[in-house]
């Protein structure tokens, strides 16, 4: 049984090194060698059995960005199981990063209504301990509202905080 996984998000924001983390077993400080994604990358991951992965690991550049929504939809957004969205809290747009979101959201929302979401509000490490809380529940109360009628999960990943791994 294959499961399409979309992982999205602005170029920079982490795909690649969260994918590399979780799915190669990647240590933090070694994703830093790896290249930015050209359109799409495509890999499979076996788990439990039967069950594989088809994880899409969208290049996050604007060119590639404006095709996922026009020429490209409805082959990145059909058949969709999951959405991973990553943000990046270093971003210097973040009105382009919520167009870019909601762009997915309508895009999923008329291929694969029955898609889990879930945002990844990445590099966290950056902010000063006593913000990081209040910085993130700021951001997913944003993105809760702006998900709907779509309901999205929220995370912080833990692994690569600098504080952590020292």
């Amino acid at each position: 049984m294959k499961k399409k996984v979309l992982l999205m998000g602005k170029s920079g924001s982490g795909k690649t090194s969260m994918r590399s983390i979780i799915f190669a077993n990647f240590i933090a400080r070694d994703t830093s060698r790896l290249g930015a994604t050209i359109d799409v990358e495509h890999s499979h991951v076996k788990l439990l059995g039967n069950l594989t992965l088809n994880l899409w690991d969208c290049g996050g550049q604007g060119a590639f960005m404006e095709n996922y929504f026009t020429s490209q939809r409805e082959n990145i957004f059909r058949n969709v199981e999951v959405l991973i969205y990553v943000f990046d809290i270093e971003s210097r747009d973040i009105g382009l990063e919520m167009a870019y979101y909601q762009s997915c959201l309508e895009a999923i929302l008329l291929h694969s209504s029955d898609a889990k979401i879930f945002c990844l509000i990445h590099k966290m490490d950056l902010l000063a301990e006593d913000q990081r809380e209040m910085y993130f529940r700021e951001r997913e109360e944003d993105l809760k509202l702006l998900s709907m009628p779509l309901e999205c999960k929220c995370f912080k990943p833990a692994f690569g905080m600098r504080r952590s791994t020292r």
